[in-house]
């Protein structure tokens, strides 16, 4: 009873597997949200033995001088809340135990993608296992940086450096896997990778291009060649170091010899070195482009064979003017007639990286509120330090979809209305504890149920992190987590936009009903964020928007006898009360009283669906009429309970009834945290005086004095942090076929 807080979380079962293997007692560690097993799940013991779950969430253990003994562990999981004291088993050979943990992470890590024994501890205790080589599949320990896309079918994959257990090859490891629903493997369960080996079945080098150094892919391109063959494209960097290349160019893969050979050498491109991007197909203006997102900002080709290979035809979207370089001792930022920065695209100027952008705003060159790429934390309003790594459509949001990455692990969500922006409001999505994660992607191939969940990978690795252990056959490979979209915590302000129409004058209006008006170059400007009717939380309220003889008017009160749809959603001036999904489900923080009159503090977590009621140990509940009857066996505890207004309490007693008591517990209410992000703030009113019209701002002191302000705001919404409007509004997705 002294460790109930721990064993709550545990629930003994026999059903794991159809038979259980008698040499080994196994653990399996699952998501309590998706009840999902939990890849990477470190137990360790007090002496220092690491063990951990492969990507079934399975750990299987056969330690003989450890078998038939109580023995503690603590455990561990980036991104998730594992018990704070050691976790102990008896380590009986043939016995399983579940143990649930919360996710931290908005988005779940699902299983390795790389490496050595997948699902080593299911195979060991007779477990099902999706893939078909899960051993040692290519010789392959650890691949970094992976990039990947669709050619003749298939997808192909690449990485960098790869180890095996006596090789480096370090001129890319290749492989490919049949689609889903085409041969290949749901997403959900993982990826059938098939590699290009050797006669020794070792990975083998996919760039055939002599000369010193390792060779890197920066990116890949599927085009027809001129005479309308599909081929497969790749942007290659020869590596001196990491600030220095010997050769970058554009390399062709031969399909005879399965390997890619240098096509054209850029030298233009030295100055630059490897960065990986994930090439996104777009439509503008009626022709089809590369846009390519990676730190050293964005860029865009001719989505054509020949024009890939001519570094003068790559557009950089920057701010510096005409034929100016970052390079140069002065450059220079051009500005429109009055006096804002202006972002566009360019042949014959630089791109900016994250970097070069804060160094001139630094310098003075730029103001904070000038950058392209500047986000902001949803959550907090604090300013994150991000890098690009992927851009994709996502139809499920009607949005573009950006992961991003933050040193050190650190992996956010955003999106906007164009590819270029504005990038202004982010989420974190997943997180490790001084471990890196570097390079994410995502893989709209893999997009599911219209796009509300999508699927990214990134490597995991010690990295630049400091970190100086690795954790066991993991690190230096490839995880795979999904994300779904229709979680409120991704619920992100967005553009409100001020339109200038004419005849119709000014107009606050969503980009959607823009774009289908195509009047993109009537947008003046970006008064104020808030969140999408698609997209509203708990908290917001509906705002929307009333033609009057005098124009638009914003008003949080439902147009009656109308079908009107909100314009968007805000926060309420005075906070909404907190209610609980239900008078059940949640943590109950509990308390005994034992004989010794000592009081132990534990938790019960319940869950309800309908009147079914269930959560780690409980034996039988009953739910009726709101009052919860239950029991729960805990140990050699068993604990009866029964829920009434909000209270819940019991009486527990052991096996052989030597200690009994009582024990009570309450849900806590979650009150509405006091918005402290300072980017939040109220939405003012004001009217024209001469001809009556109603123009809206976050400043409560306009100095306009044909404008009088509205004694109470309308509601709360989010600042808009930056001066420039970094829109590609003919920017249109172009279809993957598969």
């Amino acid at each position: 009873m002294r460790n109930l807080i721990v064993i709550l979380l545990i629930f003994n079962t026999f059903t794991l597997f159809s038979q259980v293997n008698p040499n080994y007692f196994t653990i399996k560690v699952v998501d309590q949200e998706t009840m999902r097993g939990v890849p990477m799940v470190e137990f360790k013991t007090t002496n220092q033995l690491r063990y951990y779950t492969d990507s079934n969430g399975i750990l299987a253990l056969n330690e003989p001088s450890l078998m038939g003994l109580w023995v503690s562990f603590s455990m561990f999981s980036h991104g998730y809340e594992c018990p704070t004291e050691q976790v102990t088993f008896n380590l009986i050979p043939g016995t399983c135990t579940e143990v649930r943990i919360r996710r931290v992470n908005i988005a779940e890590r699902l299983y390795r993608i790389t490496g050595q024994d997948i699902y080593g501890e299911s195979v060991k205790v007779g477990a099902p296992v999706p893939l078909r080589y899960q051993g040692l599949n290519g010789k392959v320990f650890g691949q970094d940086t992976f990039i990947e896309t669709l050619y003749k079918g298939k997808l192909y994959w690449f990485w960098g450096d790869t180890m095996g257990p006596a090789s480096f090859n370090g001129h890319a490891s290749g492989a490919t896997s049949k689609l889903p629903g085409k041969g290949g493997l749901d997403p959900n369960v993982g990826i059938d990778l098939e590699y290009f080996t050797d006669s020794n079945g070792l990975n083998k080098g996919m760039c055939d291009m002599p000369g010193p150094g390792l060779i890197w892919i920066d990116w890949l391109a599927n085009l027809p060649d001129e005479n309308g063959i599909e081929r497969l494209y790749a942007k290659y960097t020869r590596t001196q170091t990491l600030d220095k290349a010997y050769e970058r160019g554009i390399a062709l893969f031969d399909d005879f010899s399965q390997s890619f050979k240098s096509q054209v050498r850029i030298d233009k491109w030295l100055d630059r070195v490897h960065s990986s991007g994930h090439p996104v197909r777009i439509s503008s203006g009626g022709l089809e482009y590369l846009y390519i997102f990676d730190r050293y900002g964005l860029e865009r080709v001719r989505a054509d064979a020949n024009q890939i290979m001519d570094p003068d035809k790559y557009e950089h979207y920057t701010c510096l003017a005409t034929g100016s370089k970052y390079t140069d001792m002065n450059p220079k930022v051009e500005h429109d007639p009055n006096n804002q920065v202006v972002y566009n695209w360019k042949t014959d100027a630089d791109a900016l990286s994250i970097d070069q952008q804060n160094k001139l705003i630094n310098s003075g060159k730029l103001l904070a509120t000038e950058g392209w790429f500047r986000p902001f934390d949803a959550v907090t309003g604090k300013s994150v330090p991000l890098n690009p790594c992927s851009v994709f459509w996502n139809n499920f949001r009607k949005h573009w979809v950006m992961i991003a990455y933050e040193f050190c692990g650190g992996i956010w969500f955003l999106e906007s209305d164009t590819p270029t922006g504005p990038w202004t409001y982010a989420r974190k999505i997943v997180s490790h504890d001084k471990y890196d994660f570097y390079n994410p992607g995502q893989h709209p191939i893999f997009d599911q149920e219209c796009g509300r969940i999508i699927y990214f990978e990134g490597t995991y690795t010690l990295g630049f992190s400091g970190t100086k252990e690795g954790t066991p056959l993991y690190d230096y490979n490839q995880m795979m987590y999904r994300l779904t979209l229709d979680d409120e915590r991704l619920s992100l302000p967005a553009p409100v936009y001020l339109t200038e129409i004419q005849r119709s004058g000014s107009k606050y209006m969503k980009f959607g009903d823009i774009d289908s008006l195509k009047i993109g170059t009537d947008i003046r400007s970006i008064p104020f964020y808030a969140l999408p009717a698609s997209n509203p939380t708990e908290e917001s309220i509906p705002v929307y928007s009333i033609p009057t003889i005098q124009g638009q008017v914003l008003t949080i009160s439902a147009p009656s006898g109308s079908n009107t749809k909100p314009l968007f959603f805000a926060l309420p001036v005075v906070p909404k009360p907190f209610k609980p999904k239900d008078p059940v489900s949640g943590t109950w923080k509990c308390t005994a009283i034992m004989k010794d009159t000592v009081k132990v503090d534990f938790e019960v977590l319940l869950f309800k669906e309908g009147n079914n009621i269930s959560g780690p140990n409980v034996v039988d509940a009953h739910y009726e009429d709101d009052t919860l009857t239950f029991t729960a066996e805990i140990e050699d505890y068993m604990l009866t309970g029964k829920l009434v207004k909000n209270k819940l309490s019991g009486t527990y007693c052991n096996g052989d009834k030597s200690e009994k008591g009582k024990w009570s517990g309450t849900r806590p209410v979650v009150k509405q945290e006091v918005l402290s992000n300072p980017l939040v703030t109220y939405l003012y009113e004001y009217v024209n005086n001469t001809n009556g019209t109603h123009f809206y701002s976050v400043d409560p002191e306009l100095t306009d004095k044909s404008l009088t302000r509205m004694e109470q705001p309308i509601c709360k919404v989010w600042k808009n942090p930056s001066s420039v409007i970094s829109l590609d509004y003919m920017a249109k997705p172009v279809r993957i076929v598969k």
